[in-house]
């Protein structure tokens, strides 16, 4: 592990920050480096040092090894979203429908060791389900362990040198996430609706974990699971503290929901990765909206600390600064992205901040010590819906530096426009939907007006989040142009919710549509086929099959934090298949588009951007499949390119074993089940 950038001791956990890059470089031939966080430190910045595959190699890319994760559950997975650790040359990755453990040898490949949880029932009722998004290593010098959350909400300690369970941790090496929760859960530890697909956070003696629930747009009732953040001693797995996101009676916030409305609302969780700076002894909390998330007339008021970044004591949980980004969320804007923790110089002044992307596509910069704004956001006049019985804020907060990093909006303007006669048909298909700048809300749809056409939660930038250089201070974020949908309400059919209004279009049956991630856990059968006429109540609009909006259907940007200004920016993928080929665009000049797709992660090094494509193409350079593509940091160029079987659907991540770098991504989607594949380059003879 370099200890020129995290080093994990219990009780005296030190993460090295941009003050320290001089002694940040890369190992000599022989070393090892680590990748020892999901987001390689606890900083969020998703960087190693490393420069052995570089923009003159990059082309040289071999695999490595491959490890299919088929047979770690009841049935292929087609989701697969892990990012694995490395620690002292071993490759440990959750896998598989029942979330398996996986230890692997980081150079060949070779399985180690192999832990999963059969949980039955309470496993086949998660609404976190698959092989989530990756695990947790922790070491005081002696022990070594890893741990994670079961689809079932466990929280799991397995020794790391055989996976066997911690005895000393919890019962038997687990704890019981749905106990000690101060609520009860509506259907017990079995079917209570909570989990987590993120990993846990670890620093020092505290574990840090979240809570996460049904990944739809609808939802049965507001009176849904809250989101408490809970830290755990990372050796006994005692709670020591729970921080309330839904704030309770008497505490800071309660009075943010008016007429009483905390005591009964919902979620309001904490599903993506938390940040921490151990010199501060501070974590930084990225909490999501209250149920529902379009509607929340059962919710009035701003509602804290739905949409927030909150910072708490690492010891104590206790709040140290909050800033609310959304105010009554009803825009499914929820805080998507881990915190990225930089140093940078601001106006000359060295300055610890932190930073974080959204959906929205703002970047979000705070001095991480205090919560001051490092630039004025300002509060902005926004529109007022027509929804029955919504609250609205007349304001929200949007930064006036750096500027959006993204199309965030849908207005004439974003329309397609490759001919006239495309941008005619996407004025007729939009005449009947409202088209707006961000925070337009949403409307009841009625045959008059159906919807809102808005980038919606599945753009700007989800749950990978951003990454960062911190000898630069240059963060790199992608994010979803293209992802647009129309959003209407309907009232809510008492036989399916308890919530006055939900996503619907006039005149169609509403129904509770399941996530893929919900439909695909170990223990749960085949989804029914479904009714006709049945709809989840979204819209995706498109002229000829090609997106409403024009190109760049995705981007990938450099933004100096120093400055708070957009470096470079570039469209991210192949332009799609159905774009090349189609026959109202021949003899056009279409540049690269970039793709339309919201799971995309970027690994930094020395002097890489490194990024997959979210699509498959078949083009003349390549055989139908996706490509690891790695851009100079620089100035965005595109440097390499290397062949994948399918999309990248976990971010990638990079470590050195032996003086030789590698580099894995997950990858899967459409046939292809969930795969690992690790890349290096050719041997030297």
């Amino acid at each position: 592990m370099s200890r020129a950038f995290h080093r994990l001791v219990s009780g005296t956990a030190t993460l090295l920050l941009a003050a320290h890059v001089a002694a940040a470089q890369a190992p000599a031939s022989g070393q090892n480096m680590d990748w020892p966080t999901y987001n390689a430190d606890l900083a969020g910045s998703r960087y190693r040092p490393l420069d052995q595959i570089n923009a003159a190699n990059f082309n040289e890319l071999e695999v490595a090894w491959r490890f299919k994760t088929d047979r770690i559950g009841t049935r292929p997975e087609f989701k697969l979203e892990g990012t694995p650790l490395a620690v002292d040359g071993v490759v440990y990755m959750t896998a598989g429908t029942r979330r398996g453990v996986v230890a692997l040898d980081g150079v060949t490949g070779e399985m180690l060791w192999m832990h999963s949880e059969r949980e039955g029932p309470r496993g086949a009722a998660s609404p976190r389900a698959l092989s989530g998004r990756g695990l947790s290593y922790w070491t005081d010098g002696k022990e070594k362990r890893i741990l994670y959350v079961t689809p079932g909400y466990r929280l799991v300690a397995l020794d790391a040198r055989n996976g066997q369970p911690v005895t000393g941790f919890g019962k038997d090496g687990i704890v019981d996430l749905k106990e000690d929760f101060d609520q009860e859960l509506k259907g017990g530890l079995e079917t209570g609706e909570v989990g987590l697909h993120s990993a846990p956070a670890i620093s020092g003696n505290t574990i840090i974990i979240g809570a996460a629930f049904r990944e739809g747009y609808t939802a049965k009732t507001h009176a849904n699971t809250k989101g408490y953040v809970r830290g755990f001693d990372v050796r006994t797995g005692k709670r020591m503290w729970i921080f309330h996101t839904i704030p309770q009676k008497g505490e800071f916030g309660y009075d943010t929901w008016l007429k009483g409305s905390a005591e009964i609302n919902g979620n309001a969780g904490l599903w993506t990765q938390v940040s921490i700076d151990p010199e501060l002894n501070l974590a930084y909390l990225a909490v999501e909206s209250a149920t529902s998330d379009f509607y929340g007339g059962h919710r009035p008021g701003n509602g804290l600390f739905g949409n927030s970044l909150v910072a708490v004591d690492l010891n104590t949980g206790q709040r140290k600064w909050h800033y609310q980004l959304i105010h009554h969320e009803i825009w499914d804007f929820d805080n998507s992205s881990a915190p990225l923790l930089m140093n940078v110089t601001v106006d000359g002044t060295p300055r610890k901040v932190v930073a974080l992307p959204s959906k929205q596509n703002f970047l979000y910069v705070f001095d991480r010590e205090t919560g001051k704004p490092i630039w004025p956001i300002n509060e902005t006049k926004v529109e007022k819906g027509n929804v029955p019985g919504e609250w609205y804020s007349p304001t929200q907060p949007i930064p006036s530096r750096p500027p959006a990093y993204a199309r965030n909006s849908v207005q004439k303007d974003d329309l397609i426009d490759f001919t006239p006669e495309l941008r005619q048909k996407a004025l007729e298909l939009t005449k009947n939907y409202k088209l707006g700048p961000i925070f337009t809300p949403p409307v009841v749809s009625t045959p008059q007006q159906l919807g809102v056409v808005m980038v919606t939660a599945s753009g700007g930038t989800n749950w990978p989040g951003g990454s960062f250089d911190p000898e630069t201070g240059i963060a790199y974020v992608f994010a979803c142009t293209s992802c647009t949908e129309s959003i209407g309400l309907v009232p809510g059919p008492k036989d399916v919710t308890d919530l006055d209004y939900l996503v619907g279009v006039a005149g169609r049956p509403v129904t509770i549509i399941k996530s893929p991630g919900e439909i695909a856990g170990a223990d749960v059968p085949p989804p029914p086929p479904p009714k006709p006429g049945d709809t989840d109540g979204f819209v995706s609009l498109d002229v000829e099959g090609m997106p409403l909006v024009k190109p760049p259907y995705s981007v990938i940007s450099a933004i100096d934090v120093n400055n708070g200004t957009i470096k470079w920016r570039i469209p991210h993928g192949e332009t799609p298949d159905f774009i090349r080929n189609h026959s109202a665009l021949k003899g056009l000049n279409i540049p690269r588009t970039g793709q339309s797709t919201y799971q995309i992660g970027t690994l930094v090094t020395k002097s890489l951007v490194i990024a997959g494509d979210g699509q498959v193409t078949s083009t003349s350079e390549h055989p139908r499949g996706a490509m690891l593509r790695a851009y100079d940091k620089t100035n965005g160029k595109e440097v390499g390119a290397v062949f994948m079987n399918a999309p990248q659907s976990g971010s990638p991540m990079t470590y050195m074993v032996n003086g030789r770098q590698f580099i894995i991504v997950a990858i899967s989607g459409g046939i292809y089940s969930g795969e690992y594949v690790a890349y290096t380059l050719p041997s030297r003879k």
